[in-house]
């Protein structure tokens, strides 16, 4: 079942049709923002791809995806949970230079998701890629693009609001990097999201770092999937949500695993199997090039930049009959 947060007094600063106008005009500033800070290219991007080619996204390893067989093949298709492997194939496949890369709109369909304010079963996202040089894979390079995403996050907040006044959200800046060992230390008695909350809370916009293995407590900070982020080289650009009273993960992006990080997260991951699949197979002869890249939520940054209560607001999902019942009371109007 749907859990809905209804804050106290809220009310839509924009109608329903303003609402459709933002987040075009959102789409269009940042999609700009984005390609030039990081020099990137539009590319076009599958809804679905070969479940036997390994590269689906299988994000912590328990999700289905949602799958059919081909009628004219037979073969098994699998909805797409995100682009994380297929960029990298595609900057080898379309030659993509060093210091160039790529985005694209990444639609999926997440059956297990949860339902509540944050997340549905439906996600869009910016997808993005770039390639990189083996002695580019350093914290320094990984922090340099969270900030240039961060900027260009804060400057579309800026021409959203000469556009709607009436939007009454503010963003920090700075951007603050702590790794999750680090978060742990200092919130030892803490679960992983009440560390992200805490430290959000007096740092406004973070860089929580280095997600995936396992920390001092033998527990993970979160799941990562052992076969695309470097756990030691990724982490997530959260801000504070004031609306909400909570860390708000707008994007989770990394340095892409090496030949040898591969196998040793595989192997901590119990997953070794995975490296007879075309795309493991690949990346361990070298075929495929060193690169960063990430996924940041489109209807995400909507909900944030446009101070939305409820991510339905800015999409149009599947809502269980609590969750519509709850949203009408409070008159939040569900796409």
């Amino acid at each position: 079942m749907g859990r809905v947060i209804v804050p106290a007094g809220y009310r839509s600063a924009l109608s329903l049709y303003e609402t459709q106008e933002a987040i075009a005009l959102i789409k269009k500033i940042f999609q700009g923002n984005l390609s030039h800070a990081l020099n990137l290219k539009r590319v076009s991007a599958p809804l679905f791809v070969d479940g036997a080619s390994g590269l689906n996204d299988d994000l912590n390893g328990v999700e289905r995806p949602v799958s059919f067989d081909m009628l004219e093949t037979g073969e098994e298709a699998q909805v797409v949970h995100s682009l994380a492997k297929w960029k990298r194939y595609a900057l080898a496949r379309y030659h993509f230079p060093v210091g160039e890369g790529l985005y694209t709109d990444m639609n999926a369909i997440r059956r297990d998701e949860s339902l509540d304010n944050l997340h549905s079963v439906y996600v869009d996202q910016w997808d993005w890629e770039k390639v990189i040089t083996e002695t580019d894979r350093t914290m320094d390079t990984l922090k340099d693009a969270m900030r240039r995403i961060v900027t260009a996050i804060c400057v579309t907040l800026d021409l959203l609001k000469w556009q709607y006044p009436q939007v009454n959200v503010s963003l920090e800046r700075e951007i603050t990097f702590i790794t999750t060992q680090e978060l742990e230390d200092l919130y030892p008695d803490k679960t992983p999201r009440e560390r992200e909350n805490l430290f959000l809370r007096e740092h406004k916009t973070a860089g929580i770092l280095q997600i995936g293995g396992k920390l001092k407590s033998g527990i993970p900070h979160d799941g990562r999937a052992p076969d695309y982020d470097d756990w030691a080289l990724n982490g997530d650009i959260m801000f504070w949500n004031d609306l909400l009273g909570c860390a708000f993960e707008i994007s989770s992006m990394g340095i892409r695993v090496s030949p040898e990080s591969l196998e040793r997260q595989l192997k901590a991951a119990g997953q070794e199997k995975r490296r007879n699949l075309p795309f493991h197979q690949a990346l361990l002869r070298g075929e495929l090039p060193y690169t960063i890249g990430g996924g940041i939520g489109q209807s995400r940054m909507c909900m944030l930049l446009l101070g939305k209560a409820h991510i339905g607001e800015v999409q149009s999902s599947y809502w269980d009959p609590d969750t519509r019942r709850i949203c009408e009371a409070a008159g939040i109007t569900l796409l």
